[in-house]
């Protein structure tokens, strides 16, 4: 049930997705088509990512609140998490609302792992939709330089530089605005942990997997870096932190 679920909403469309592209630009490599087909990917997900950066900001803008409510309600976590909500629901705020984009990209990660794992350059016609042709010709060498059918230690260096600016400006986010209270410094140190973690964590993840996939997860970084910080500039929120009291 959930592999022919997966297989109808995320494997068989982007298999078909790559191949359209790969058919409509013959003279570039997979590669090339794989950073293309990225940020087709991204705009399509973008609506989503922008809610979720936009109830950052607001959550950001209510900070002050949240951390008056936490010292009036310190001994009664109960009420302070039902006053905490009440504030974000008056201001129209879900703070799970980037809940939603990582279960969606999760499931096109997986699926483009796959693809790269069991298909391209050989093409399975048994997945093709019948308006999708078999492309005559597959580059898989990325600028004639790294073959993305294979593993790459260059790519994985680069989406572990990619990983480690957009987890930096993702906690700059977040951790901007004031020292932390005491109940806060542990998970302000794991949030320090995970910036260098997590990015680590990807490169040698990105290692072991085929340099298409990293070309998408550096490119995916790259895009969400960019959308980042248009929205930051768009929505003023060097002005709102400079107007956020410190604790």
């Amino acid at each position: 049930m959930l592999s022919t679920l997966f297989n109808t909403l995320f494997y068989q469309p982007l298999y078909n997705g790559l191949v359209l592209f790969i058919v409509a630009a013959p003279f570039f490599d997979v590669g090339v088509i794989v950073v293309l087909f990225t940020f087709f990917v991204k705009t399509i997900l973008s609506p989503l990512s922008q809610k979720s950066v936009q109830t950052q900001l607001k959550i950001k803008v209510l900070e002050p609140k949240i951390r008056e409510i936490k010292k009036k309600y310190s001994d009664d976590k109960t009420k302070q998490a039902e006053e905490t909500m009440r504030v974000y629901k008056e201001n129209n705020v879900n703070p799970f609302s980037g809940i939603l984009l990582a279960f969606i990209q999760l499931p096109i990660i997986f699926a483009l792992f796959f693809i790269f794992r069991k298909g391209l350059p050989v093409i399975d016609t048994s997945l093709l939709y019948s308006f999708v042709k078999v492309p005559e010709v597959i580059n898989m060498n990325f600028l004639g330089l790294i073959n993305v059918g294979e593993q790459s230690a260059f790519l994985a260096v680069l989406v572990a530089v990619s990983a480690f600016f957009q987890m930096r400006l993702v906690m700059s986010k977040t951790t901007q605005g004031g020292q932390p209270s005491k109940e806060n410094e542990l998970a302000t140190q794991l949030q320090k942990q995970m910036k260098y973690f997590f990015p680590v964590m990807t490169g040698f993840a990105a290692y072991y997997i085929s340099g298409a996939i990293s070309l998408y997860w550096i490119t995916s970084n790259l895009f969400m870096i960019g959308q980042e910080l248009l929205l930051r500039k768009k929505k003023g929120l060097v002005t709102v932190q400079s107007q956020t009291p410190k604790a």
